[in-house]
């Protein structure tokens, strides 16, 4: 199977690309989930998380996929719910969830956590309770889920396909535009570099016997200009870049933040995210004399300035020896409180 390339605007993508059949009611959940947080006062950030696959066949059996199990996401949504904020979570279907992530480990399997106790009568039902050395970790992660929704602060959202994705994303921060510099972005999610347009599809399974299978796949959008400058005016948008080659962390994350003009880069080395990952951003701008004009060569010159980027780099200790069940600290409480001061700091000193 081989197909010529074709590169894609965001505009041509969604001109071209049909979109989820469920699109225009998560679109409906969302308003209203949006519009109440915004008559309540609350920031409200969307939580992108998980792998996005990218299907080879209109009837999907083959399709490619990537390894994330959205745990950063999942835990990142707890921190954020956690420092008052209300949660979009849009995962992949069946990856890592707030608070449902504790047990969904192969380590720490929820029926783990579950004792079936004697009939208290011949012929009764036995009673299920919980494990006595369980119950004060699983009586905090309860406390704080029905909390979170007794409040309705977190609302989710499901994709598979990575077209899935780049249409929620749209039409998800389309809505939050109504919360101007309340909206915060933390796109966590793995996004496919890489993807079929429906119209190169096969229909049908491709079938083995035809020997070998080559493809030609078309480079996905870029989605996060149209993202700063269209969909939501205003809103705090981090990314994230993960890298195997360390030595291209920071020049990629700086590259991203000149193309797109967002306001911060997460930067993971993928053998180090899980206790090390680095901030990049863009520093202001000293503002210049009255009277005095910021020409192209100005501005050329600051944005071309090695120190035009600040660094900030935060790192856990790892335990030598892990205690199963939860962890004692993941890095994700600290990247979250980061953020939060940032996002406040950047709302009060923006006009």
């Amino acid at each position: 199977m081989h197909t010529e390339p074709t590169t894609f605007s965001a505009e041509e993508y969604f001109a071209t690309q049909p979109p989820p059949s469920t699109l225009q009611h998560d679109v409906e959940k969302v308003r209203e989930f949006v519009e109440r947080q915004n008559r309540d006062g609350r920031q409200v950030v969307l939580v992108t998380s998980g792998g996005t696959t990218v299907p080879l066949e209109l009837n999907v059996v083959r399709f490619l996929d990537n390894f994330s199990a959205g745990t950063r996401g999942a835990t990142s949504a707890e921190y954020f719910l956690k420092a008052g904020y209300a949660v979009i979570f849009m995962h992949r279907q069946f990856s890592l969830q707030p608070f449902s992530r504790h047990y969904s480990h192969s380590t720490n399997p929820f029926l783990d956590f579950l004792d079936i106790d004697a009939p208290e009568s011949e012929g009764a039902t036995p009673r299920i309770s919980v494990t006595p050395n369980k119950r004060e970790d699983l009586l905090q992660v309860l406390t704080v889920y029905k909390k979170v929704h007794a409040l309705g602060t977190l609302h989710t959202l499901t994709f598979v396909t990575v077209n899935d994705y780049l249409w929620l994303l749209r039409a998800v921060s389309q809505e939050m535009a109504i919360l101007k510099r309340r909206a915060m972005f933390y796109l966590a999610a793995a996004v496919s570099d890489f993807f079929l347009p429906r119209q190169k599809m096969s229909e049908h399974k491709i079938q083995s016997g035809k020997g070998s299978l080559h493809i030609e796949m078309d480079q996905v959008p870029k989605i996060l200009k149209p993202l700063v400058d269209e969909w939501t005016p205003g809103g705090y948008i981090v990314s994230f870049k993960l890298e195997t080659d360390p030595n291209l962390l920071l020049p990629k994350a700086k590259q991203a933040l000149d193309r797109y003009g967002h306001q911060v880069v997460i930067g993971n080395d993928l053998h180090r995210r899980k206790f090390e990952v680095v901030f990049v951003s863009k520093k202001p701008q000293p503002a210049l004399p009255p009277g005095i004009e910021q020409t192209e060569a100005a501005i050329a010159h600051a944005s071309d300035a090695s120190n035009a980027f600040s660094e900030y780099w935060l790192r856990i200790d790892i335990p030598e020896t892990p205690t199963p069940g939860f962890p004692a600290k993941e890095i994700e409480e600290d990247i979250v409180a980061e953020l939060v001061r940032r996002h406040a700091e950047w709302i009060a000193n923006t006009p």
